[in-house]
């Protein structure tokens, strides 16, 4: 599939009006690329989990709207046909306009084409392995070094579904698991993206693990990255659902039957979902969730304890926090 590419060069005070007005002729969505740093707000709703270093910010931004090309090399924006240099005067119209009542910067407009594999590959240049603790985490186009032969190694590429060990919320859930998973461990990962928590919980000697996501494209990147670590697939079981809200989804999982259950999701979801949770727990079952941004810390520790929970442990990482508790019994 080929796409043609619109980038613009503005300033990064004009993002969103330029984003918005171009919406207006049919560009949906943009990509941003700029160096003001996220706010705590965006980390806590965008998970990053590869992120560049930026230089100091300058104030410029480059706005990029992808549209499909056609078999016939024709485009299709609103529902009808046009081609790229109607499209490209169109976009340096709008952009005219906006700059007789505010400030957009130089504004200029190139056009480019890409296909896919470009934006999948494109990850390379910022994800190389790395370490969690004594785990190397190895991407599949890079070597395992010589003097790491015999360490823990997992293997993972990033994808659609969320989750490669470089975030903080998913380094403190490793360290958890590690401390709490024992052989034979039945494991529930609510928000299981690419599995990296149940696939390393595998490592560490669990028996099963269920996953829950909402993604389709969990069920992908899951069956990529067991084959990529030789987790056989009858020892992960991932059903695509709501767990909070759908019956179906949480007899699946089945009911007081977990030893550990995990859920690195956002401190919002967290509230709900822990009343939930309590009952596929067993008791003296552990429950470790991340994706806490700080100031949400008590709020997710207030739903716990609420829920019937025995806190056990709070740690923290960078901005971000994790809470384990204990069901009693």
């Amino acid at each position: 599939m080929k796409w043609t590419k619109f980038k613009i060069k503005t300033i990064t005070d004009a993002e969103d009006i330029i984003i918005s007005t171009l919406y207006d002729i049919g560009l949906e969505g943009a990509q941003i690329e700029d160096k003001i740093p996220l706010t705590a707000m965006e980390k806590e709703r965008m998970f990053v989990d590869i992120v560049p270093e930026l230089q100091e910010d300058d104030g410029i931004a480059w706005l990029s709207f992808f549209v499909e090309e056609k078999e016939d090399g024709s485009l299709e924006v609103q529902g009808e046909k046009t081609d790229v240099g109607t499209l490209l005067g169109r976009i340096r119209q709008e952009l005219e306009e906006l700059r007789q009542f505010c400030d957009i910067g130089e504004a200029s407009v190139t056009v480019d084409e890409t296909e896919d594999i470009d934006w999948i590959n494109n990850w390379k240049q910022y994800f190389h392995q790395f370490y969690i603790d004594d785990i190397l985490v190895v991407p599949s186009w890079e070597e395992i070094p010589a003097e790491d032969e015999g360490r823990m190694v997992l293997h993972i590429d990033p994808g659609t579904a969320f989750g490669t060990g470089m975030h903080e919320t998913t380094q403190l859930c490793i360290r958890q698991l590690r401390k709490y998973v024992r052989e034979d461990t039945m494991l529930l990962d609510v928000g299981t993206g690419s599995g990296i928590l149940a696939i390393l919980s595998l490592m560490f000697g669990a028996g099963h693990a269920f996953g829950t996501d909402l993604d389709e494209c969990a069920v992908e990147a899951v069956a990529q990255n067991c084959e990529a670590n030789g987790i056989e697939p009858s020892c992960f079981e991932l059903v695509i659902g709501n767990i909070i809200t759908d019956p179906q989804v949480q007899e699946k999982a089945g009911y007081g039957c977990y030893d550990i259950v995990t859920a690195n999701i956002l401190a919002d979801v967290l509230v709900p979902l822990t009343p939930v949770v309590v009952n596929h727990l067993k008791p003296g079952g552990k429950y470790i969730t991340s994706g806490i941004i700080d100031d949400k810390e008590e709020t997710v520790a207030e739903a716990i304890r609420a829920a019937g929970l025995k806190i056990l442990e709070i740690t923290h990482q960078g901005e971000w926090v994790s809470i384990t508790a204990e069901r009693e019994g």
